[in-house]
């Protein structure tokens, strides 16, 4: 059951303390990467979670970070995963502050001087004291001026449960509303090699600044969550890592980042494959594309940072062509021309519709229409008439091993879109036959701009083929 006004719970800390294992704890399965190199987290991770039995958005946060080096690259990031912390806090119902059992250090007194005025919505969690450990530094915390702690281990388990009740009795529910007639939500998927604008458009799809946009590849980690809502359809934009190539990935973080990317296919309805226009389609491009098919994902390929391309006439046709020379089985797959970032900042100067002619526009209704194609079920009497009419136009082969019958067709599922043909020998029907049919549905019957399986099966008693 679908929920609205959640109360919003943010679990924070100083980095490497164990927010993204508790987050991961109370939602009883993996969401967030963990790690024990510090600032995995960057941007904050949300989820809808049951706690002791009542529903909450869970927030995950980047890592309090004090000490910086002006030098370093990465200490402007840092700078702005504090800045999304202490936003998402100032945002909260009730904050978790989690320590770690030991000493405090700088940036755990810092921190709490911060939280000090939302003392009333801050529960406080010492974690790592599986088995007592480190028991009496614990109850130290209490020195700080805080009523209760909590001391617990997010790996192990230890006292959650207790936690997890003192964390729905400081929560007010009575704004809680079910929302039994809102459509489920439109689930898109942005991937991409690093660096084609990603966060930038789902920045701008959710008119907010949840993903951290930086030019240093690999900022995303998580796959970062955000709705719309776009000419009365909600939508729920998945923000994932960029993928490079496997030989190029060698940090173990990165490595799940790109998992964490890939498997975001799964929930996705449709995919955004976002390609540089400059750089052009490359075969990394080709692989994400490969996976989202396999899968019968619906997929758009989004040429971002249109606006640098060279403004003369046939420009946008000539980089599709060249796009279906070397892709020619994706040549179904919309091709949406974009400017996120420009986008982005002509929202930033006006109070204007949140999108605009930038090809945000032209891709929603894109996706619109590619939902309604996934969804589409073509009864089984519809179907096999048409399948009798291309039969007629185009028989199957007739050469002794190459002869087979078309008994019927279903279709056996939606989005992903698939069709099961029983033959009387699936072992002669050949690609070129199937193409045919794949063809021919696709255009007599709707399915336009999606991906479609085709399974061939023996027809029933026949024994001489097999599934194909």
């Amino acid at each position: 059951m679908k929920y609205l006004n959640l109360p919003r719970v943010v679990l924070a800390g100083r980095p490497n303390v164990g927010k993204s294992t508790l987050f991961n704890r109370l939602l009883r399965r993996r969401r967030a990467i963990t790690d024990p190199t510090p600032g995995v987290t960057r941007d904050p991770v949300e989820a809808d979670a049951l706690i002791a039995g009542r529903p909450v958005r869970l927030i995950d946060t980047g890592g309090f970070k004090l000490t910086r080096e002006p030098r370093n690259p990465g200490s402007n990031l840092d700078s702005i995963v504090v800045d999304r912390t202490l936003e998402a806090i100032s945002r909260s119902d009730l904050v978790v502050l989690l320590l770690e059992a030991g000493e405090l250090t700088a940036e755990d007194e810092e921190f709490i001087e911060l939280l000090r005025p939302r003392q009333d919505k801050l529960i406080v969690a010492v974690n790592k004291t599986e088995g007592g450990r480190l028991a009496a530094e614990a109850w130290n915390v209490l020195s700080l001026g805080f009523e209760k702690i909590h001391m617990i281990s997010a790996e192990h388990g230890d006292n959650i449960t207790e936690l997890e009740n003192d964390i729905v009795s400081r929560l007010d529910f009575s704004n809680l509303k079910t929302d039994d007639s809102a459509s489920r939500p439109i689930r898109i998927a942005l991937l991409g090699k690093p660096n084609t604008g990603k966060s930038t458009l789902s920045n701008r799809l959710t008119a907010s600044a949840a993903s951290i946009v930086s030019d240093i590849p690999g900022t995303t980690r998580d796959v970062v969550e955000g709705g719309f809502s776009w000419k009365g359809r909600e939508f729920l934009v998945l923000d994932t890592a960029g993928i490079r190539r496997k030989s190029k990935v060698s940090e173990n973080i990165e490595y799940y980042s790109v998992n964490r990317a890939i498997k975001s296919i799964d929930s996705a309805d449709i995919v955004f494959l976002l390609i540089d226009a400059l750089e052009g389609l490359s075969d990394q491009d080709k692989k994400i594309a490969a996976l989202a098919h396999d899968k019968g994902r619906g997929i758009i390929l989004v040429l971002n940072k249109w606006d640098t391309m060279p403004q003369i006439k046939n420009t946008f046709q000539a980089a599709c062509d060249r796009i279906h020379f070397f892709f020619g089985q994706m040549e179904f797959a919309p091709i949406v021309a974009l400017s996120a970032i420009g986008a982005l900042n002509r929202a930033r100067q006006s109070e204007g519709s949140p999108l605009d002619g930038s090809g945000v526009d032209k891709l929603l209704d894109t996706a619109i229409k590619m939902y309604k194609q996934l969804n589409i079920h073509i009864e089984t009497g519809e179907l096999n008439r048409a399948l009798g009419r291309w039969l007629e136009e185009n028989p199957p082969p007739s050469g002794p091993q190459t002869r087979f019958k078309v008994k019927y067709a279903v279709q056996s599922s939606e989005n992903p879109v698939k069709f099961i043909i029983f033959v009387s020998r699936p072992g002669a029907v050949g690609e070129a036959y199937v193409s045919y049919l794949r063809n021919r549905i696709r255009r007599d019957l709707g399915f336009s701009l999606i991906p479609l399986k085709i399974e061939i099966r023996s027809s029933a008693g026949d024994t001489a083929g097999k599934k194909r």
